[in-house]
């Protein structure tokens, strides 16, 4: 008989992003990022062929992150675009950010139609947090877009990619 001072480990799941759970992302977004996402964003986010590039996560069916990409076709090469991903503040290294991206790097990596080539993204070059965390999951720098961000300073941002072989 256990003394009750053993904690069930938490249950961390994902889910597809739906309109009934659109609401949710938006105020997810709101709180954990400095910029307003337009109506053509969220209407992205539930296209079907996204539906395992955006996932809301959940840390004991609380939702507290969410991870959005979008598909891209550039120099006919098929493209992973990671536009978002945050964990709320107080569940931060708890490992969900990296779950997240690993499930979206998986679902990448395995994807047959059409198969992507690279996913990549941008982080504002005063994030050196996130970027060593991207690099961690083997991404590298690839070059720095000035002024991407337009109203949030710093402006510029690196561009980090992983391709798949």
């Amino acid at each position: 008989m256990s003394n009750g001072s053993a904690k069930p480990s938490p249950r961390i799941t994902f889910a597809p992003i739906t309109p009934n759970n659109l609401g949710t992302v938006r105020k997810l977004n709101s709180v954990l990022f400095p910029i307003k996402y337009s109506e053509k964003f969220y209407k992205d986010i539930l296209l079907p062929e996204v539906e395992e590039f955006c996932q809301l996560v959940y840390y004991n069916d609380i939702p507290v992150g969410t991870i959005c990409c979008r598909l891209e076709n550039k120099d006919g090469q098929n493209l992973l675009y990671l536009m978002t991903m945050g964990v709320l503040a107080p569940y931060r290294s708890r490992k969900l950010g990296s779950q997240a991206l690993e499930l979206v790097l998986a679902a990448a990596a395995t994807h047959i139609k059409p198969k992507i080539n690279k996913i990549y993204l941008h982080v504002q070059v005063s994030n050196h947090d996130a970027k060593k965390f991207y690099e961690r999951h083997g991404f590298n720098e690839v070059g720095i877009q000035k002024e991407y961000y337009k109203k949030i300073v710093p402006q510029d941002a690196w561009v980090l990619e992983k391709t798949f072989s």
